[in-house]
């Protein structure tokens, strides 16, 4: 029986011809899989090699793949943080002719971790906090753009490291809806599922003995409310004050670019006699710091690490720069003078380690801390050379995180509606990374 295979790609790649479409994905052999940390799933996942890369293949149904493809593509030119959809593969039959799964094909995201493997032998209380923090930065930026999740969950999302923090990437938009806007009702539902689904990832971590006992699920879990709150009613919450203090319009742009948020438009409202001033974001952008930036030097990093990096510029300009030089020019010399010699002094085996913005921010951080204990001002080579030696050196690879094999689901996991917690990863390989 002759039957013709489908691939839908934006960016097609022929050596997804290549890849084994007509055995089911929990029998393809091993020297198309990649061994990465992954977790529980309502579907098939595996990783795979192509072209030099990662990819994820999920097995799912022909309407749902292509629902989640183009909701990723969606979200990319959004500029949401989230997985990047390489493919749709449908039609698939094996060699007897019998149909196939179909299968929706993502690119790995480069130093990413699942929140299972951000962590030692057990979850502190202020992992826990930095993971939920970051997953309410994602939720507003979503929701800010009319996207209801529906699933939201630590398990859903993927975090790379942030400067000290997490920068969340959304990894499932099986169940997102995109609207115009959201009405309260559908913000609550999300931060409710959230709240739950959180809530029973940190007991399931608690009941297998790999959270710390200081760690309160509840707790952590009501985080996310508050968090989400806080960092929405700053993107979006109007405030009056006297016309003599209009000063107070600067100061709220400048909280909103701390917070790594662009305004594209102030609505701004007097009273008639001129005494009230009442302004209001209308549409909010993140990402302030890191297009700045990559503005100035070219180097794309995440919000954290480039506001550290920009501090970094701004104290070098401050010590080395001139008032008769422009901006770009000293952001040019501190790039070829500071930045990337530092990123070129890093051995060859151990550039998988950390992304090259994340070693400069832990070097800075190192730096600080030797010229703390020493009471001098430690040079960035020397701080260097104690660093790589005592820091980086120790670190396991994070830009490809290899482990024993990956292996298929071979029991099928319950699922609840709404409310249930998936991240397309495999429970049976069981990844520890020290933060």
């Amino acid at each position: 029986m002759t039957t013709s295979l489908s691939i839908t790609s934006a960016t097609a790649d022929p050596a997804l011809l290549d890849l084994p479409w007509s055995v089911p994905l929990d029998e393809w052999p091993d020297e198309y899989i990649a061994a990465l940390p992954k977790g529980i799933s309502r579907h098939l996942v595996r990783f795979a090699h192509l072209s030099g890369h990662v990819i994820a293949i999920k097995e799912t149904t022909d309407e749902m793949a292509k629902r989640e493809y183009e909701m990723l593509r969606t979200l990319q030119r959004l500029d949401v943080p989230c997985v990047d959809p390489l493919a749709v593969i449908t039609n698939r039959h094996d060699a007897d002719g019998e149909p196939l799964r179909s299968a929706l094909v993502t690119r790995h995201l480069k130093f990413s971790l699942p929140y299972r493997a951000l962590f030692s032998q057990t979850l502190r209380p202020d992992t826990a906090t930095r993971l939920v923090d970051a997953l309410a930065v994602l939720l507003v930026r979503l929701h800010v753009i009319g996207f209801f999740w529906g699933d939201v969950s630590l398990s859903n999302t993927l975090f790379r490291r942030d400067a000290g923090a997490f920068a969340a990437y959304l990894v499932d938009a099986e169940t997102g809806q995109l609207y115009d806007g959201l009405s309260n009702g559908q913000r609550e539902n999300d931060l409710e599922i959230a709240r739950v689904n959180i809530a029973g990832e940190l007991m399931d971590l608690e009941a297998g003995g790999r959270a710390d006992e200081e760690l309160d699920p509840i707790t952590v879990s009501n985080g996310i409310v508050a968090a989400y709150r806080s960092l929405w009613k700053e993107l979006t919450g109007s405030e009056s004050f006297s016309s003599s203090e209009r000063w107070r319009i600067a100061e709220r742009v400048d909280r909103l670019n701390d917070l790594g948020f662009d305004i594209e438009e102030l609505a701004i409202k007097t009273t008639e006699g001129g005494t009230t001033v009442r302004i209001q974001p209308k549409v909010v952008d993140a990402g302030h710091h890191q297009r700045r930036l990559l503005r100035l030097t070219g180097l794309d990093a995440q919000e954290n690490q480039a506001r550290r990096l920009l501090n970094d510029l701004d104290s070098y300009s401050a010590k080395y720069g001139r008032k008769d030089v422009d901006e770009e020019m000293v952001a040019h010399q501190w790039l070829a003078g500071v930045f990337e010699p530092v990123i070129r002094a890093i051995p060859r085996d151990l550039k998988g380690k950390l992304e090259p913005a994340e070693v400069f921010h832990q070097l800075l951080e190192h730096r600080w801390f030797m010229s703390q204990d020493q009471s001098r001002d430690v040079p960035l080579a020397e701080a260097l050379s104690s660093y790589i030696d005592e820091v980086l050196r120790h670190r396991r690879d994070e830009a490809t995180v290899i482990g024993p094999p990956t292996e298929a689901i071979t029991l099928p996991v319950p699922t609840q509606d709404a409310a249930a917690s998936s991240d397309d990863t495999d429970p049976e390989t069981d990844w520890r990374l020290t933060v």
